[in-house]
């Protein structure tokens, strides 16, 4: 017998029919001879619409509220998929988080993974119960609910299937798998059979949407196997797993757009040692993320500093960074929206030169300019007009022999 986590997405339950679907395919996986453990998100649009309630009636929600709040769009999913498997005939339990075991840190909106205690999950497996278990959610160790940010049902399926030492980790989705780039921008994307954690990371923390970075990530931690695929048929998806000898051949597996970038500039910063902690230490006590950063050649004693993060991140960091740039002594602090990210990925870029320079001719080609520049070992990432990265995005996964041949 084996131990089977699933875990189904918004769109995948974002109908009484879809859930009924979904209640079928984790019976049969039950009657197949597996325990099933299935993880479910809130059904489509109603997280969005839980988070527009609470500006209606507070503009700035405190964000412990906004935890209480959005962790009951996923309560309602785990109750009505029980509710579709009892009806089927079979035999369910759902349990939120908390009651899962799932604890986590104290940041509320987008807390970590401390510990799983999953003893009540295996109790109800022994007596013949499927579970369904809430994603996106837990509990302080003082009782207080968090949630685990956009994306956090898969990091709770995964850790999850971690702490249960379960067999096989399926994420279904609305795709069915993780494809050479969106198929909504290039439309001749292939399908990647399989593909490395470190790879699939970069992908993710680079905007495609299939998966989220911080499950990626503790699978590779903790070694998690993964496949990801359709709710809405029976084909194979895209294998997750530690890198093998023959996926360094391929030079670039993929190409990422991220729309959700703004720049800052902090101009006119004095060159002197101890200015760029103070701005970033400021940055990272509200609990932004930091992409891409550049610092200009100094000239006259000061400089100019910039840094890329998630553009709904923009309010904050003008609220808490506006206020030090006098102290500092810097003369001007300026945000941009209105920019994408570009970025191609594939772990055989360490044994092959010349993508950055073929990248860059591609898109100077095109007249599409780019404002900064990020690489890694594996990625190299561009920033560019939001108004001109489909084109780019096109052009580069065309340039790299990506696609399938066009009829």
């Amino acid at each position: 017998m084996s131990l089977i986590v699933q875990k189904y997405g918004g769109t995948s339950v974002g109908t009484p029919e879809r859930i009924l679907e979904v209640a079928r395919r984790i019976v049969r996986t039950q009657q197949a001879g597996n325990q099933v453990v299935a993880v479910v998100s809130a059904m489509s649009g109603v997280t969005d619409n839980l988070i527009k309630l609470a500006r209606q009636v507070a503009p700035h929600p405190a964000e412990r509220e906004m935890d209480v709040l959005l962790a009951t769009g996923e309560q309602t999913t785990i109750a009505l998929t029980a509710m579709a498997i009892n009806g089927l005939g079979g035999h369910a339990i759902s349990l939120t988080g908390p009651q899962a075991g799932i604890v986590t840190d104290s940041v509320h909106t987008k807390a970590k993974i401390a510990n799983i205690t999953p003893k009540r999950i295996h109790t109800f497996l022994d007596t013949g119960n499927i579970v369904i278990v809430a994603g996106f959610q837990g509990e302080t160790l003082e009782g207080l609910i968090t949630t685990l940010g956009r994306g956090g049902s898969d990091l709770t399926a995964i850790a999850l299937a971690a702490s249960i030492k379960a067999d096989l980790c399926q994420i279904f989705t609305d795709v069915d798998g993780v494809y050479t780039c969106d198929p909504r921008i290039v439309k001749n994307a292939l399908k990647i059979p399989e593909i490395s954690y470190d790879e699939m990371l970069e992908m993710a923390s680079l905007g495609s949407k299939v998966m989220q970075s911080r499950s990626v990530e503790f699978a590779k931690k903790f070694a998690v196997i993964f496949e990801v695929r359709s709710s809405f048929n029976d084909q194979p998806g895209t294998l997750v797993k530690e890198e093998t000898a023959g996926m360094e051949k391929v030079v670039i597996r993929g190409v990422s757009v991220d729309r959700r970038q703004a720049k800052v500039t902090i101009s006119g910063v004095p060159d002197k040692p101890g200015v760029a902690s103070r701005i970033f230490n400021e940055i990272a006590a509200i609990n932004v993320n930091v992409d891409m950063i550049v610092q200009n050649v100094s000239a006259a004693g000061s400089t100019d500093i910039s840094f890329t993060t998630l553009a709904d991140e923009l309010p904050k960091i003008e609220k808490h960074l506006g206020p030090i740039v006098p102290e500092i002594g810097a003369k001007g602090f300026a945000a941009q929206g209105g920019i994408a990210k570009l970025s191609v990925v594939g772990i055989g870029m360490r044994s092959h030169s010349g993508v950055a320079a073929k990248m860059f001719e591609l898109l100077g080609k095109a007249g599409i300019n780019i404002q900064m520049i990020t690489t890694s070992e594996i990625k190299i990432s561009v920033i560019v007009d939001e108004s001109s990265v489909d084109e780019g995005a096109s052009l580069v996964h065309a340039g790299f022999g990506l696609g399938r041949p066009e009829p």
